[in-house]
């Protein structure tokens, strides 16, 4: 089995570009320079390939609308955003330990060079925008109350396109936030420009990888199901904190699997402090992953948590049909899946010809209807129309222990499906025979016209 850590896909800004979710490029939000600034607009394209200067690496720090929503949080210990941003790594360090203590470890540069030796290849885990993620092993000599375990090492490369602003959002959401299904930040060093975190090392790598790398076995209906609901879980943890937290970039890669595939959400570097007061809405430079980033907040900047149960619905439907959120390898009315499938979830002789194929009917009838309508419910183009995160627990859980197999229930195809899309059926719902086997005829449905 593969193992990986903590997601090293961090989404582009949307008002320099939009991260095409079909993609397998290093895909990251780089600092704000004045030769690539583009303001109130959104561009969906390549940008200049210009490098953050080491000043802009520093000053950009400070001006970030998610360092001013936190450090204006009473709900959070207060780090001053400017400091860090302007002082010398020493002072960084004594900030973050008078801020967190002792739950978080600060490592020397020295110490992660070590315990993965110099950042060897063969150590490595990931590579992306951020840099390269890497295994290592910790034991307790190293530091006084530091539990012996293997751990995954994200390695800031400072002319990348991921910066200084997103390490400290992921040392001070994750140093702060304990929950069982959020990804465990160990510690952090910060030396000179260096920028490291070292989290908790996930066996089982990403939900990316099991749904959708052809090298992986399928993943049993039981377990997306177990999955969703971890994930589920901890975005209710952030939504029903004191100070709500808005996560913003919900998406499979960034959901993490341990051992027994608990799921874990990882790479805080987009989360923001939701709304406070009397205020609706979080109004923010538009930041996410195409594919996944709700409509409303795409269109107006305007961030709430239910733009985060937006998210959450296309990765439902990723785990139900085990196709991507946007895939420009697919025929153009299926290269985006809201769009693409919101035909399907309302009929059970429909739905069928979405699931996921490697199931092989081994899921539950009843439980992909409840799970589709879900989604359904979670996309929907009226942010008030959304569920609750308490109400999608309570969905989820209730589907967990179904045992009405498709495949029992004389509701899967016998013969090997010709079509790899799997959306077959005969659009009067009679049965045909080909030489002894039932299929269903394949019938076109007019699907929702894509914005993008």
């Amino acid at each position: 089995m593969a193992t990986y850590t903590p997601s090293t896909h961090s989404p582009f800004n949307i008002s320099l570009i939009m991260k095409d979710s079909s993609r397998s490029s290093k895909s990251w939000q780089p600092f704000i320079a004045n030769c690539c600034s583009v303001e109130d607009h959104t561009v969906f394209d390549n940008f200049s390939r210009c490098r953050t200067s080491r000043s802009d690496f520093s000053k950009s720090v400070g001006q970030s609308d998610f360092s001013k929503s936190v450090g204006q949080s009473p709900s959070f210990r207060r780090i001053s955003f400017s400091d860090l941003s302007r002082s010398s790594s020493i002072r960084i360090h004594e900030d973050i330990a008078q801020t967190f203590g002792p739950d978080l470890f600060d490592f020397k540069l020295s110490e992660l060079r070590g315990i993965t030796q110099n950042f060897s290849g063969d150590f490595l885990l990931g590579e992306g925008g951020f840099g390269t993620v890497h295994k290592g092993y910790v034991d307790e000599n190293m530091r006084s109350g530091l539990k012996a375990q293997a751990v995954a090492v994200k390695l800031l490369d400072i002319e990348g396109l991921q910066g200084h602003r997103e390490w400290l959002a992921e040392v001070i959401f994750l140093g702060q936030l304990r929950h069982a299904n959020l990804v465990k930040l160990i510690g952090y060093c910060c030396e000179e420009e260096e920028r490291l975190l070292v989290y908790e090392f996930m066996t089982r790598g990403s939900l990316e990888n099991h749904l959708f790398k052809r090298i992986s076995v399928c993943l049993p209906w039981g377990n997306r199901v177990k999955i969703a609901i971890g994930a589920a879980k901890g975005l209710a943890f952030l939504h029903n904190a004191d100070k709500p937290v808005i996560y913003r970039d919900f998406k499979t890669s960034n959901i993490l699997l341990d051992s027994d595939f608990n799921a874990k959400l990882s790479d805080f570097g987009l989360a923001t402090m939701g709304p406070e007061g009397s205020n609706t809405h979080v109004t923010t430079r538009v930041m996410g992953t195409y594919g996944y980033a709700a409509p409303e907040y795409v269109n107006t900047g305007h961030l709430t948590t239910k733009s985060d149960i937006y998210s959450f619905g296309v990765v439902l439907l990723e785990l139900l049909t085990g196709k991507r959120a946007m895939d420009k390898s697919r025929p153009k009315n299926e290269q985006y899946l809201v769009d693409w499938v919101k035909p399907y979830l309302t009929s059970t002789r429909r739905l069928r010809c979405i699931i996921d194929p490697k199931l092989a009917g081994q899921y539950s009838v009843r439980g992909t209807k409840e799970m589709a309508l879900l989604a359904l419910n979670c996309v929907s183009l009226n942010p008030k129309d959304r569920p609750k995160m308490t109400e999608i627990i309570e969905t989820l859980e209730g589907v967990q222990n179904l045992k009405d197999m498709a495949i029992s229930c004389g509701q899967w195809p016998v013969a090997s499906q010709k079509n790899a899309r799997g959306a077959v059926f005969n659009p009067k719902g009679t049965r045909q025979m080909n030489g002894g086997h039932i299929y269903w005829k394949q019938t076109p449905v007019n699907t929702l016209k894509s914005k993008g």
